[in-house]
């Protein structure tokens, strides 16, 4: 069971400040890219839009609501469900007259977990991802430039 791989697993929490920025057009505020992680919680602190999640090739934007969670599903997942669940692409765009808080809770499974489609899915349908440890997975991923989805292509059969 997924849900097992999480247990003891690790998690981070980080703070997010986009100062307001007079051309606001002309940056991001965090660039396009999926997690690296099993799962991540979202809390939009002060209700300042920014973050974008990519539908159809199109950024859209999620409208902060009061003191909900966005659940991001991150790349382990997508791996370990076969492309069943999919992580989402997302970037941040910054205000041009106000700031943005969130918090982004990272949480992934526990260390030496074997990353890779879950046998009991590839049974049924052939394997859609490559299988490594859980630090040679985090040293790729974090070892390049966050650049869309490219390191979750690269894993793929």
């Amino acid at each position: 069971m997924l849900s097992s791989f999480f247990e003891d697993g690790a998690q981070a929490i980080r703070t997010n400040y986009y100062p307001p920025c007079a051309e606001a057009s002309k940056v991001l505020g965090a660039s396009p890219h999926s997690d690296a992680t099993g799962l991540t919680l979202l809390l939009q602190v002060n209700e300042v839009e920014g973050l974008q999640i990519k539908k159809d090739e199109k950024w859209v934007p999620v409208k902060p609501i009061p003191g909900a969670l966005i659940v991001n599903i991150g790349d382990i997942i997508e791996i370990m469900s076969n492309g069943e669940y999919k992580s989402i692409e997302h970037r941040v765009v910054v205000n041009q007259e106000k700031e943005r808080l969130s918090l982004a809770a990272f949480h992934s499974p526990k260390a030496g977990t074997e990353i890779g489609p879950l046998a009991d899915l590839v049974r049924i349908n052939k394997a859609q991802y490559k299988t490594m440890s859980l630090e040679e997975f985090l040293r790729l991923r974090l070892g390049r430039k966050v650049q869309g989805k490219h390191m979750l292509n690269q894993m793929k059969l």
